[in-house]
């Protein structure tokens, strides 16, 4: 008799592996991956020109004393087409943006860029995704708000909206 409930012991176990197979089918773990630069000087880089007629960027460029955005993106990103609107008003606002193309062709991102317009002051090429990596990123499009100082601030992880754009701008400002 005192043996008897040894035989329970494996229905149990199979009981708690269902149990945690149905709480992890019902409560998906995080997808979103965050940047450990957050609160840290950007990485130093030296990226060329992405395209003809817009300067590469170096990551000195962005501690000049005037908060920023530096913006990861591609040519080939759809989500990155439903965002050139909201960039091209935070540009209109006179809000400073550069950008960091990864795994793209210069001409490629000339044709994107007068497709829907071109809110960088200046445009990395990333071509081995080598400073997304270094920054964390972990998708195109994907945004970074940088102080005067070059410290990465904030990520914002898939497209900008157009509702976000004034609180991106209140922080920004909060930044100088």
């Amino acid at each position: 008799m005192r043996n008897r409930w040894v035989l329970f012991v494996p229905l149990a176990i199979m009981g708690l592996l269902f149990g945690a197979f149905i709480y992890r089918l019902t409560v998906p773990a995080e997808t979103l991956i965050q940047s450990q630069w957050i609160n840290k000087p950007m990485p130093l880089f030296d990226l060329p020109p992405a395209t003809a007629g817009v300067p590469g960027l170096k990551s000195s460029q962005l501690a000049d004393g005037r908060p920023r955005l530096v913006n990861v993106f591609a040519s080939w990103c759809i989500p990155c087409r439903a965002e050139a609107p909201q960039l091209e008003a935070l540009k209109a606002a006179g809000v400073p943006i550069d950008g960091i193309a990864i795994r793209d062709r210069p001409e490629d991102v000339a044709q994107f860029l007068q497709e829907v317009g071109n809110p960088f002051d200046r445009i990395g090429s990333d071509m081995q995704s080598s400073v997304q990596i270094a920054l964390g990123s972990s998708g195109v499009p994907e945004t970074f708000l940088i102080d005067g100082k070059g410290i990465i601030r904030e990520q914002i992880q898939g497209v900008i909206l157009a509702d976000q754009v004034p609180e991106i701008m209140a922080k920004l400002e909060a930044m100088k």
